[in-house]
């Protein structure tokens, strides 16, 4: 969808309630960081990141969404998204992303929060090197994504921009480049879990949405050690490298604020993303 379909431009008391359901999925986050270790299987921490959402008398908004049978989405290394949780065990040295997402409702509307993050199971010294690198540059490359927004961009290309800039970057640090994946781009978010427009994690050229502050977006860079060409497996969810190098996903919702951003769904609204640009974040009291 391009600039010309309509964004939802959502008022500060809208924001609050998003605020709401981005702090449902940061605890998520908490108790799934907390939990992932050697051993367990990817459906005991699906039934993990279901008790917070009671916890919180929140919702799942993955849960039945065109039939996906769990609360967060668990893939493992060469699983990019969308992995079904069940039966498999983590691994010391996998590289495990964990995409979560909650709604409350309020006015008798829902509103809706959406975010990954990524973990090297056993920790870093557990992992590969280009495992290290790839979480390292993905998260990167979500945060230059996002202190981009906060700076002023005009345009949701910015996204994009920020994406391959960083990509570029530590290709020549590191020498070998990164996949982007293109088939699967962040969102509008609001009402539902998807709204208009598409959010590009690739050079885009052509105008994009103009930015302006009550939109709110969930952005999602997907890279890869390889290639990023990728297929979706028998299960008709798990989506996978066509090469089986492992990819990498990381993950906030981000509402544009006057002279701003917000994090919605980092419990420090983003300060630690912002900092080191010498940036803040612009959060309603």
């Amino acid at each position: 969808m391009r600039y010309r379909d309509k964004v939802k431009v959502k008022s500060p008391q809208q924001i609050k309630y998003m605020r709401e359901a981005g702090l449902v999925v940061a605890a998520m986050h908490d108790a799934l960081r907390e939990a992932a270790i050697p051993g367990i299987t990817t459906g005991e921490l699906d039934q993990i990141a279901r008790k917070v959402i009671k916890e919180y008398d929140a919702h799942s908004n993955f849960l039945g969404y065109h039939g996906f049978p769990a609360v967060v989405c668990i893939s493992r290394n060469e699983e990019i998204v969308h992995g079904i949780p069940g039966s498999t065990k983590l691994a010391e040295g996998d590289l495990v992303k964990f995409d979560c997402g909650a709604y409350v409702v309020r006015e008798g509307k829902q509103w809706h929060g959406d975010a990954a993050f990524a973990k090297l199971i056993g920790g870093d010294e557990k992992a590969s090197e280009k495992a290290r690198q790839l979480d390292q540059l993905t998260k990167e490359s979500l945060h230059a994504a996002i202190v981009s927004l906060a700076k002023g961009a005009k345009t949701l290309a910015a996204v994009g921009d920020a994406v391959e800039d960083t990509v570029a970057l530590r290709a020549f640090d590191w020498g070998w480049e990164a996949g982007i994946i293109e088939e699967y781009v962040g969102h509008g978010i609001g009402n539902a879990m998807h709204e208009s427009p598409d959010v590009y994690n690739y050079r885009v050229r052509g105008k994009l949405t103009t930015l302006k502050p009550g939109m709110v977006f969930a952005i999602e860079p997907m890279l890869t050690a390889g290639e990023a060409d990728n297929h979706t497996l028998a299960d008709g969810w798990t989506v996978v490298t066509d090469d089986n190098s492992w990819a990498c996903q990381w993950e906030h919702t981000v509402a544009i604020m006057p002279s701003g951003v917000w994090v919605l769904t980092a419990h420090d609204g983003g300060a630690s993303i912002l900092e080191p640009a010498g940036l803040s974040p612009v959060a309603l009291g």
